[in-house]
């Protein structure tokens, strides 16, 4: 099949098991999350979504392997593998808050070729395709034309469960917060990465991240003209468990001040 319908046909599978979330969201019950680690929930909306997902996706691209958040397959592709995250903000699902998504991409050798990032609430469905423009419900976007950081807003994600970092962490916000429009935390890397992507933010970056977590956003952030990197400017942000995501004109600022505060492993 060819990569464009494949996209498609994923968009719509997607759009199904976002409605199945949607759904669910209204008679929630929040007695059945589980606790897989501190501050780490899941919920059956969780795993039936990822379930759903990847028996659709292995239907339009029967070779394919997954990376899944929940491990409902561990098939590995010989080259094509999905990269899943069915309900990136399960924290606010959980607790009502209308800011979560789904998160899928399609990794082709060492490759992403197609992002999807569906946001329930808003209906708001940012995806990419290799060799295409991001789109946003189907029109082209593009990352903030903003040259100055003063003028920004900054997107992050608060730590968790390892803290080892705090205090590097803190001295970045404090900065941001003295020098910038402001800094937010919304609780999904996959919306944040979009919000970069059509311009909203100028810039995000977060820690202790998984590929679920980042592959399909920051794909579709580069096919809006935006960079992407490790806090130590490298490329490996899929498995590095990192991230800064930016418009082109504030990169090199922002990643400075990261790098001036973090600790940086080499």
């Amino acid at each position: 099949m060819e990569l464009n319908t494949i996209h498609e046909e994923a968009i719509k599978l997607i759009k199904e098991v976002g409605e199945f979330i949607k759904i669910e969201s209204q008679n929630f019950n929040s007695d059945k999350v589980e606790h897989t680690g501190f501050n780490d929930l899941v919920s059956y909306v969780d795993k039936e979504a990822e379930k759903r997902l990847v028996e659709g996706l292995g239907r339009i691209l029967p070779e394919s392997g997954f990376i899944a958040e929940e491990g409902t397959s561990t098939k590995t592709g010989e080259t094509y593998n999905w990269i899943i995250d069915p309900l990136d903000g399960t924290t606010n699902f959980v607790h009502g808050l209308p800011v979560y998504s789904i998160s899928v991409a399609l990794q082709q050798d060492n490759e992403i070729v197609s992002g999807i990032v569906l946001e329930i609430n808003k209906d708001e469905c940012f995806e990419a395709v290799k060799g295409s423009r991001s789109r946003l419900n189907g029109k082209s976007i593009s990352v903030s034309k903003n040259t100055s950081l003063s003028q920004s807003l900054i997107a992050t994600g608060f730590p968790y469960y390892n803290f080892d970092k705090m205090d590097d962490y803190l001295s970045i916000l404090k900065f941001l917060m003295e020098n910038s429009h402001g800094v937010r935390r919304l609780g999904s890397a996959a919306v944040d990465l979009s919000y970069v992507a059509c311009g909203r933010y100028e810039g995000y970056f977060e820690y202790n991240l998984n590929a679920w977590d980042v592959a399909a956003g920051a794909f579709i952030v580069q096919q809006a003209g935006g960079q992407v990197s490790r806090f130590n400017g490298d490329s490996d942000f899929i498995f590095g468990r990192e991230i800064l995501s930016c418009s082109p004109d504030i990169y090199k600022e922002l990643l400075t001040i990261i790098q001036n505060q973090w600790k940086l492993k080499h």
